[in-house]
């Protein structure tokens, strides 16, 4: 990165902005990279508290995002508000000469991440999506292998988010009108965004739904953050999807807060070509034939090499970040494209229509 000092402003200073994103500009920050000079929520006491921790000498507090949306002093924002608000702030913002880095899920629907889309290409800004898990090791190496041509034709794919019983029961995350969704949009979303970045395909045909509502009235739930309420759990507790791509690939995914299964895997993959294939569950295994043998491959993804070191590296969301500000300073383009993150909103609402009508949903319909 070079020497311009960026001035950012974060609107919703809850919990992915305190645990995520601005732990990551934090050492960006150290580095002299960007100032945290705006901080936005509609409740202030949390706008202040991020402020004194994370802010700039000066920082300022609103909580209205109009405010930060037309600060000149901003150059970019950081969107970490409910879902329903990612548009409207995200084109706000853009609109108004900013860069913006939204949290996934891009937007509640497909009209508003396509939106989005059209808002940075009119104002020539910069967009990207939070898909932090795009940046974890394992992630990065399968991306890597496909790009050589490891797996040659990936024709099909398993995108998993399945969580036994983690239910998360803080926030809005069991409000629908605010979320979108459940388990599909929240973790779902970065299972099928892993999956269609490894596959490099973005033009789905049809696809077919079904969302469960099995659990939300149980109690005693041994729940990883305690016990939900009932009155309040009004999204599915599973969403699963068939999704048929255009040249024929197929994914199915699997998405769930509570489900009664030993196995517990969250934003992974498997994906199967006609030349090798690899899964991340349990650890990341690639497998291939050679000699007429059938292999698998287990990569050393830590930088062991002697006995007192094991290997430091960034976490994804310093990676995410870092990468984020090195695009914007170089005039590239992020690693997350905004016509790809619309793409998954796309399929989430396929989905989820699917479910509701009892019908294949088919995208680009004539």
């Amino acid at each position: 990165m070079g020497n311009k000092v960026f001035k950012v402003a974060v609107i919703g200073c809850g919990g992915i902005a305190n645990g995520k994103h601005l732990p990551a500009l934090a050492k960006l920050a150290a580095a002299g990279k960007v100032e945290v000079v705006y901080f936005c929520d509609i409740i202030r006491e949390r706008a202040e508290k991020s402020a004194e921790k994370f802010g700039a000498a000066g920082a300022k507090v609103t909580e209205d995002y109009r405010d930060v949306v037309n600060c000149k002093d901003v150059d970019t924002v950081h969107v970490c508000t409910p879902n329903r608000s990612h548009s409207e702030i995200s084109c706000a913002a853009l609109r108004a000469g900013k860069d913006v880095l939204c949290e996934k899920p891009m937007a509640i629907n497909a009209a508003e991440a396509r939106a989005m889309v059209e808002a940075a290409k009119e104002s020539g800004r910069t967009l990207s999506i939070g898909y932090q898990s795009r940046f974890r090791t394992d992630s990065q190496y399968v991306k890597a292998e496909a790009e050589d041509g490891f797996f040659g034709d990936i024709y099909y794919a398993r995108a998993y988010a399945v969580r036994r019983r983690a239910v998360p029961t803080w926030g809005v995350f069991l409000n629908e009108y605010e979320q979108g969704g459940g388990p599909l949009i929240d973790i779902g979303t970065h299972a099928l965004d892993l999956t269609l970045w490894t596959m490099n395909n973005y033009k789905p045909k049809y696809c077919v739904g079904t969302t469960f509502h099995k659990l939300n009235n149980q109690r005693n739930t041994g729940n990883a953050w305690g016990d939900w309420n009932p009155e309040e759990f009004k999204v599915e507790d599973s969403a699963f999807g068939f999704i048929v791509m255009e040249n024929g690939a197929t994914i199915s995914l699997e998405s769930s807060w509570a489900l009664n299964t030993h196995e517990s895997c969250e934003a992974a993959f498997a994906v199967c070509g006609d030349k090798g294939g690899a899964d991340m569950r349990g650890g990341l295994v690639l497998n291939t034939i050679k000699h007429g043998k059938q292999i698998n491959i287990h990569p050393q993804l830590d930088a062991k090499g002697v006995a007192f070191y094991d290997g430091k590296s960034e976490k994804p969301n310093e990676v995410e970040a870092r990468q984020f500000y090195e695009a914007l300073e170089k005039g590239t383009s992020p690693c997350v494209l905004p016509e790809q993150a619309c793409v998954v909103s796309e399929i989430l609402e396929g989905i989820y229509t699917s479910a509701k009508t009892g019908e294949p949903f088919y995208f680009n319909k004539k």
